[in-house]
């Protein structure tokens, strides 16, 4: 006797293959027999007639490493069908922790959200170890962050490291793909990743590869160096021989609206060269990141508490506002490539700043009667450097072209803050792709759309038995209406669940059932199956 069996559903199997009607027989958490029809016996019986049966969706892009921690019940992710959560992207992690847990926090939490949590973890196994014991309802996947690893060893130094430290960076990388991480994530724009140099990214790349991982990288350039920043990439995953990933493909900054087609026919030529490369990408032509991210590297060497000391400084303080209004090379100026009207202040904390929430960085400006520079050093300071943003910088042609590649999957790339005004991604990106569009705009048919949020990101971190409707897989499983299903978040109601995700089955354990959760905690962490761990 079966202990699940779902029959009569548009079986929409992962692979990107036509879909088809039949039902699915579960028993001990595994796919078991797939057929038009099933006539055996089961302790369950659920007639989805009408309705998609789909793999668990995989969210290939989150910044969900604590708060899976704070709250195990991950209803934003859970609500869209998202049965596997991969952390540790753009080298923003939580582990490993150095001598300076107080740098790592400021550094982590614009990103990863406040945790309120006892951090009692020092290495990356210490921090697997408590996602494998957490209660939660999705799974986890993690990655090591390189922006964890460098400041372990090095602190926030704005140089580049020693034959010595990066020995030590490589040791670190090593144990981590030894505890089960899937691959490194780069952070190249983001200090102190961005200190790094090809020597040491190419040495911790080997490490990657010598464990069949994949090495993720958020680009040093999205604008307009975007081709410069490519070209760096893929030269260290050359050198490293390692498969390559490039998180969240787009192309920001009004003078490079446009710019996307010519970038997937590089990526393209790359693949036929035999580059093993693919990408992530959100349904959204706004981005978010950290609010010192509008500051000039060279001001947050040593993290943020040492850019808050040189704000006090009269002299560093005009060269930064000097700096503001000038290129800086191959690093991106946003606030020279779409102004402050595009740009949205999010995360606010001091309690003088919350009407602010929302605001544009020159509405605010207006509203303080102070200069669009100074306004924004002065939320800097007032936030302690905190604050997270939204920016406006992408075309949406170009979002459509970065979806429609064939090796691009889907990751919400959401930042779990806990303000009121959010990006709505955290809430709407796996039903707005499958509902706006798929179905509404007809990008791609929805056996791909299903393809880019399940096999294709299992394969590329080699999950095992996970990411297709097939005998033997695991049952991680959502049951959607395509007609229906539709995401209700926007940048001015952020936190709202989207329409038309019926069921979601995770290990075999219904864990949602219209619009209400089970209350069951099925959600396992998952290693690098490479390892041939059980």
């Amino acid at each position: 006797m079966y202990d699940l069996l779902l029959t009569n559903g548009r079986i929409i199997d992962g692979s990107g293959a036509k879909s088809y009607i039949g039902s699915i027989a579960i028993k001990d958490n595994k796919i078991v027999k797939v057929s038009p029809v099933i006539e055996e016996e089961s302790l369950t019986t659920v007639n989805v007639e009408g309705s998609c049966v789909s793999p668990g969706f995989i969210d290939a892009h989150t910044h969900d490493d604590l708060a899976i921690l704070e709250d195990g019940s991950h209803a934003p992710k859970l609500f869209q069908g998202v049965t596997t959560a991969v952390l540790g992207n753009c080298g923003h992690g939580c582990a490993p922790v150095g001598n300076d847990l107080d740098a790592l926090r400021n550094y982590s939490e614009p990103v990863l959200g406040r945790f309120t949590g006892k951090w009692d973890w020092k290495s990356f196994d210490d921090y697997i170890e408590r996602l494998i014991k957490a209660p939660k309802t999705v799974n986890t996947v993690s990655q090591v962050a390189h922006g964890a690893v460098r400041s372990a060893v090095m602190g926030f130094d704005g140089r580049s490291a020693t034959k010595k430290e990066i020995d030590l960076m490589v040791g670190i990388v090593s144990e981590a793909m030894e505890a089960g991480a899937v691959g490194l994530s780069l952070g190249l724009m983001y200090a102190p990743g961005s200190y790094a140099d090809k020597e040491e990214l190419v040495a911790l790349g080997k490490v990657v590869g010598k464990f069949g991982g994949v090495l993720n990288c958020h680009l040093r350039s999205e604008g307009n160096s975007l081709i410069e920043s490519m070209d760096e990439f893929f030269t260290i995953g050359e050198e490293a021989e390692v498969s390559l990933h490039i998180s969240h493909l787009k192309s920001v900054g009004l003078s490079n609206f446009g710019k996307l087609p010519s970038i997937i026919e590089k990526l393209d030529r790359k693949r036929s060269e035999g580059v093993d490369i693919t990408c992530d990408v959100y349904p959204y032509p706004a981005g978010s990141t950290t609010i010192v991210s509008l500051i000039p590297l060279w001001a947050i060497e040593g993290g943020t508490q040492q850019l808050l000391r040189r704000l006090q400084n009269p002299a560093l303080r005009k060269q930064i506002k000097f700096e503001l209004k000038k290129p800086w090379g191959q690093m991106e100026n946003n606030l020279l490539g779409i102004g402050y009207e595009r740009i949205r202040v999010c995360g606010l904390r001091n309690i003088s700043n919350l009407i602010y929430e929302g605001m544009s960085l020159s509405q605010i400006a207006e509203r303080k009667n102070e200069p669009l520079d100074e306004c924004l050093l002065q939320l800097i300071e007032e936030e302690e450097g905190k604050a997270s943003i939204i920016l406006f910088q992408m075309a949406e042609e170009d979002v459509q072209e970065a979806l429609s590649w064939k090796w691009s999957m889907i990751g919400s790339d959401g930042l779990p803050l806990d303000s009121k005004i959010i990006h709505p991604r955290h809430y709407g990106t796996f039903p707005r792709v499958l509902g706006h569009y798929s179905r509404d705009k007809d990008l791609f048919s929805l056996e791909e759309g299903v393809r880019k949020m399940t096999s294709l990101p299992s394969e590329r971190f080699n999950l095992k038995k996970r990411g297709r409707i097939q005998t033997g897989y695991v049952s991680d499983l959502v049951v959607f209406s395509s007609n229906n299903i539709k995401d209700l978040a926007t940048f001015e109601k952020p936190r709202v669940y989207p329409e038309g995700i019926k069921f979601v089955y995770i290990n075999g354990e219904q864990v949602v059932e219209i619009g209400k959760t089970t209350g069951k905690y099925p959600g396992k962490h998952l290693l690098n199956s490479l390892l041939d761990r059980p």
